[in-house]
């Protein structure tokens, strides 16, 4: 699915949760931390409108770029680090007693002990907000003023190093225990009842914080959090379950959201209920189904089924789309419009979604088809094809004998454990047939190799977006003296292919482990094998691979810079920057490893970073520029625009921002950015750039020499500027 949300690290969506669109402030937000701009300084900003800043104590600083979307977030690091919110001043009126919503996304780091992620302190002694990691659970508590819980939950399964959401909510009901729930990642996890409690039925929170109030460690001295926070909010009322996936999700968004069933799932019925989340402003859905991309996608055929004021709709049944039922086997796409004629930006496009009926013949292979280095003791393992009753397994290590197998022992269960351990450095092929009591249905051929195979290949098996000018490489098998190397477009001809075929590409020695194909087709599927030969001579037959190339051409996309300077690899060695030149205050890369951006990244595994400089006293521009070996005709397979994916911060200077290209005789032409506040921009931007406007300015777009990407007022000397960095990654021709 491709989906453009619109991220907020602002008050102005967290004000604006469901049916609250446009209201000037949801007063029940008490406390926000978004912990944008916070870097190293001596407290967190309060951005609900309640002022309740949090003052560091000791090791707690922001870290940009590692937040769950990019955006800066909370480090807390060593024995003794928190952020103090002042508890004993904190107004009584802002202190949830009767209803509640804390929130935050975590990324724990494993101590061995409870961690502290909030915590409150009633006086004269009452732990009456609380959010830990304990025993491995999330552990939220809410307490009354003589210390009883109202609240005490330990939920969830606790992954450390990775970002999760926590949602806790709790209403009081007089007379009774009061309503509330856990969400860990938008998902309802638990909904309290008398097993959590220990308070009387309808008794309020304590209502003070006079024993104080922490985040990242526990009021006593305790219970040290290390690790990252992000997205902190306390409200004193309880989000509906939509809100909380709202907030989790961190969006405002105007078209319809969070589909049930989810894109891509797999259903094991034949219909379905499909539901949605609606936009901020629809008053009713237009509703697109069909079997058809291209009728949802363009609102053709019969894919469009009316408009309607529920956010549920049933295919598959009498009287529905689809009455006979949806097909086993077959995906089916849907889109819903959102609408509001009082709008004049009504209707608003929906993403178009799918999901899939099983098939009929087995799926998710376990091992994955393609996977490498298994365990010859492996068990087998898939999902049952729909209505299947008996499976019949065929295994070995030649693809055609499996491919024709028949007449095999059919079985009950879903696994599989061969009689003898399987041998290593080979390829086995494996097939699951499966019999639903009338028919049988013949299953794909599976593949896995076990280790010591040649393996690891690059571009990784299934891979999209290659570039058109890749390099193959792959690991050695352990008996491996040479290897023979196969290509082509053709998937059975280059699984059958032998020396004397066109997909041969011919031998490479030990330690050559990389073939140089030239330049590939545009957007092509393309398939590869490396057979390796032993010294005795024998042939060990290698597995299949794929990849496709891209439908655009890659002008640097940052991920094959590494930190060996020595050998010219390191990022600034290819962007040559500012560096000798006084009047150009640039730097790309960072000073010491790793040179290039490792979490502030568009897509893949790196960015460039690229500071600048433009500060009086300074240079007035600052830039850096790649000189090409490809693609140096802008012109290629009809792309018509320059693709540049940037991102700001929030302290950067304002300055302007620019793109240059010179052709091979001399001509530069020059791109600005047509938003003056670009380099401010905290989250990615797409920069698009018509490749028309450049030649319209007398470039030849058929032999391009460099691309310069820079920020301030070059030609205008006596303009001075400001300093910050930006972020540059996925630079591309469409």
């Amino acid at each position: 699915m491709c989906r453009k949300w619109t991220y907020l690290f602002s008050i102005v969506w967290v004000l604006a949760l469901a049916g609250n669109l446009g209201a000037a402030q949801d007063p029940s937000l008490v406390i926000y931390y978004d912990f944008e701009g916070f870097d190293n300084n001596p407290s967190v900003l309060d951005k609900s409108g309640k002022g309740h800043d949090a003052a560091v104590v000791a090791d707690v600083s922001g870290l940009a770029g590692a937040g769950v979307r990019n955006s800066e977030a909370c480090q807390v690091t060593g024995e003794g680090s928190y952020l103090d919110l002042d508890g004993l001043n904190f107004p009584t009126e802002d202190i949830p007693t009767t209803a509640m919503t804390l929130a935050y996304w975590v990324k724990p780091e494993e101590t061995g002990g409870t961690q502290t992620v909030f915590s409150a302190l009633a006086a004269p002694h009452s732990w009456c907000h609380g959010g830990y990691i304990r025993n491995n659970q999330y552990h939220a508590h809410i307490g009354d003023i003589d210390n009883n819980y109202i609240v005490n939950a330990y939920e969830g399964t606790v992954e450390y190093g990775a970002w999760h959401h926590m949602a806790l909510t709790w209403e009081l009901v007089p007379g009774e225990y009061g309503g509330g729930a856990m969400y860990i990642d938008g998902e309802l996890i638990a909904e309290y009842g008398n097993d959590f409690v220990e308070a009387p039925p309808g008794v309020e929170a304590a209502d003070n914080w006079g024993g104080g109030a922490r985040m990242g460690r526990d009021v006593d001295d305790s219970w040290q959090f290390n690790g990252q926070i992000d997205e902190f909010c306390l409200f004193t009322r309880a989000l509906s379950a939509t809100e909380v996936l709202k907030l989790m999700q961190g969006i405002s968004s105007p078209i319809a959201f969070s589909p049930t069933p989810a894109d891509g799932s797999i259903l094991t019925d034949t219909w379905a209920n499909l539901s949605w989340y609606p936009g901020d402003s629809a008053v009713s859905h237009d509703v697109y189904f069909s079997d058809n991309f291209d009728d949802v996608n363009d609102g053709t055929g019969d894919a469009f089924r009316g408009n309607q004021m529920l956010t549920y709709f049933v295919v598959g049944f009498p009287g529905y789309p689809f009455p006979e039922g949806l097909v086993p086997g077959t995906t089916y796409y849907w889109r819903i419009d959102e609408v509001n004629e009082a709008d004049p930006n009504s209707p608003w496009r929906g993403d178009i979604w799918r999901f899939s009926i099983a098939p009929k013949t087995a799926y998710n292979p376990d091992p994955a088809d393609g996977a490498e280095f298994v365990d010859p003791s492996v068990s087998l393992s898939w999902t049952s094809g729909f209505g299947a009753k008996l499976h019949t397994v065929y295994l070995g290590d030649n693809y055609d004998e499996v491919a024709n197998a028949a007449g095999g022992s059919p079985q009950g269960a879903t696994t599989y454990a061969p009689t003898n351990p399987l041998e290593s450095e080979k390829v086995y092929y494996w097939r699951i047939d499966e019999f639903d009591g009338s028919e049988t249905y013949k299953g794909d051929i599976w593949s896995f190799t076990t280790p010591g195979a040649v393996g690891n290949p690059v571009p990784a098996n299934g891979a999209v977006d290659v570039k058109m000018t890749a390099t193959l490489s792959w690991t050695a098998s352990d008996s491996a003296a040479s290897h023979e190397v196969y290509i082509g477009m053709d998937k059975d001809a280059v699984r059958t292919a032998d020396t004397a075929s066109p997909e041969y590409k011919g031998s490479t020695a030990l330690g050559a482990e990389s073939y140089d194909p030239g330049k590939l087709a545009w957007h092509t599927m393309y398939y590869w094998r490396v057979d390796e030969i032993d010294d005795q001579g024998n042939t060990l037959k290698g597995p299949l691979w794929s990849f496709r190339t891209a439908d655009f051409l890659s002008v640097d996309d940052f991920e094959d810079y590494t930190d060996d300077d020595a050998a010219g690899e390191a990022i600034w060695q290819s962007w040559i920057d500012g560096f000798g030149v006084p009047e150009n205050g640039a730097q790309a890369g960072y000073l010491v490893p790793p040179y290039a951006e490792q979490m502030i990244v568009h897509k893949g595994l790196q960015s460039m970073p690229l500071s600048y400089d433009n500060a009086p006293g300074a240079a007035t521009y600052s830039e850096a520029a790649l000189t090409l070996s490809y693609p140096r005709d802008w012109t290629e397979s009809g792309v018509s625009a320059l693709v540049v994916w940037c991102r700001g911060r929030l302290d950067n200077a304002a300055e302007p921002l620019y793109v240059s290209v010179a052709d091979s005789s001399g001509a530069v032409v020059t791109a600005a950015h047509d938003d003056a506040n670009a380099a401010q921009k905290g989250t990615w931007t797409k920069w698009v750039i018509l490749l028309q406007t450049l030649a319209d300015q007398g470039i030849d777009l058929t032999n391009v020499d460099t691309i310069t990407l820079g920020l301030g007022t070059k030609g205008a000397m006596t303009t001075p500027g400001g300093a910050g960095t930006m972020y540059f990654d996925d630079i591309a021709l469409y």
